[in-house]
């Protein structure tokens, strides 16, 4: 992972243009968002500019009257009054000193060129933010190679206008955002993306057939109490992880801080053992090839037999968030695995009394939440409990009866259930247990033959 610039910020600027068809709430949304993946990519961003348009321009995305402000802004002449104080800080000594354009959306390769060619700086799209996120947080061998992918197949329809770019002086742009592998684009050809693709892909299939060989006798060992948490980037999964697992999990006020699958067992260790998994963060308008690509990390919802869908509580737009999680995890066909809504962060509402009128609202609207804080310790129990009752609601009780001569067999009995009391009599030991029903059939069958 690459280190991020801390001492010296690197300054970047925003650009956006709002369609007719986009309320102003789901605009303001999604400029917040992208200011965080800026964020996460070390980036301060020192302006936003938007105008509204009836549609995209097709030379250069953003309109020619909106482009002469930002050039004014990256030379430091601006006009007098031309910026919104609230939106623009052009009084920032550091405004001049413009690394990057962050573009709302994902743009065409030639309209990416133009812009770059007419403001003087390097134009990052939506996309193109996301993949390199991608690509400086992957750690294991499958992620990685599911990022070189999605980026690979982002990179090949842009290298002939990156050769353009480039020029007799051949400029290099290594990797996604200037930051990747080490290839140029005028050095690869269509052909070599290909022939990588193909390779990757097939190191990829190798490798999910050995996680799936994993998965399974994970899940054999342990029953099939297995919970996945999913839900949106930056809604706290990681922080809940580590509540939930008493695991040493990264946790980071950024998107995407988690992107390898983590699984730990639920503490303290319950009757039923859970294994919890943390999945990478969904988020607004994510590259389709990323979805595809990310699906054999994103498999651990499929393989779940509960998901643990967690939403940031203290998000004016709670219900978009809902909404793109539950399409993300229809496309992966998980949208049938039962799960539990938990809204995270509550404590950030405010006080008391506004966290009380929150909580109200969300389970009015969803009956069955729960509404909690993974910094409360209660909270967290209350969590516990809740996923344990899912496991628990199809396990029975019963009497098993362990006759003396056969009490090195209590540690059987002991490992693949509950044992929720015990009475001894001249002949043995009667426990009380509570376990899955095939289970407990299978240890009275056992015991019942035990001279």
């Amino acid at each position: 992972m690459q280190k991020e610039v801390k001492d010296k910020p690197i300054n970047a600027v925003v650009a956006a243009v709002q369609l007719p068809s986009v309320s102003d709430i789901e605009f303001e949304a999604s400029l917040a968002e992208l200011r965080d993946l800026a964020k996460t990519l070390g980036f301060e961003i020192v302006a936003t500019f938007t105008q509204k348009r009836s549609s995209f321009d097709a030379t250069a995305y953003l309109g020619t009257g909106k482009r002469e402000e930002i050039k004014a802004f990256i030379d430091m002449e601006p006009a007098p009054g031309a910026f919104e104080p609230a939106r623009h800080a052009a009084a920032d000594p550091n405004a001049g000193r413009i690394d990057a354009i962050f573009v709302d959306h994902e743009i065409s390769p030639s309209q990416a060129r133009n812009l770059e060619k007419e403001l003087g700086c390097e134009v990052m799209d939506r996309t193109m933010v996301i993949l390199e996120i991608f690509h400086r947080h992957a750690t294991s061998r499958a992620a990685r190679a599911q990022v070189e992918i999605a980026r690979l197949g982002y990179m090949a329809p842009r290298l002939r206008e990156a050769a353009k770019l480039a020029g007799p002086q051949g400029r290099q742009r290594s990797g996604t955002g200037g930051r990747g592998a080490g290839e140029s684009h005028t050095e690869m050809d269509r052909r070599k993306i290909r022939d990588r693709i193909a390779e990757l892909q097939q190191e990829i299939v190798a490798m999910d057939a050995e996680r799936k060989t994993q998965r399974a006798r994970r899940l054999e060992r342990q029953g099939l109490a297995s919970v996945a948490l999913v839900g949106y980037t930056n809604a706290g999964k990681s922080t809940l992880m580590r509540a939930l697992t008493g695991s040493d999990v990264l946790v980071e006020d950024k998107l995407f801080a988690t992107l390898d699958t983590t699984v730990r067992a639920l503490q303290p260790e319950s009757r039923p053992r859970v294994l919890v998994s943390d999945t990478v963060g969904f988020i607004k308008n994510l590259p389709h090839g990323l979805v595809a690509s990310f699906k054999s990390t994103l498999e651990e919802a499929l393989d779940a037999a509960l998901l643990l869908h967690v939403i940031d509580a203290s998000d004016p737009g709670f219900e978009r968030q809902l909404a793109v999680t539950d399409k993300v995890l229809a496309e992966i066909g998980a949208q049938e695995v039962p799960r539990i809504r938990v809204f995270n962060k509550v404590d950030h509402v405010g006080d008391d009394a506004a966290q009380a009128a929150r909580e109200a609202e969300l389970r009015a609207l969803y009956p069955d939440c729960i509404v909690m804080s993974a910094r409360r310790a209660d909270d967290v129990a209350t969590l516990r409990e809740a996923i344990l009752a899912a496991f628990r609601q199809d396990e029975v009780e019963a009497e098993l009866f362990l006759p003396w001569s056969a009490q090195q067999q209590r540690g059987t009995v002991f490992a693949s259930c509950e044992v929720l009391g015990e009475r001894a009599d001249e002949n043995g030991a009667f426990l009380r247990v509570r376990g899955e029903r095939d289970t407990v059939a299978a240890l009275r069958e056992k015991f019942a033959g035990t001279p």
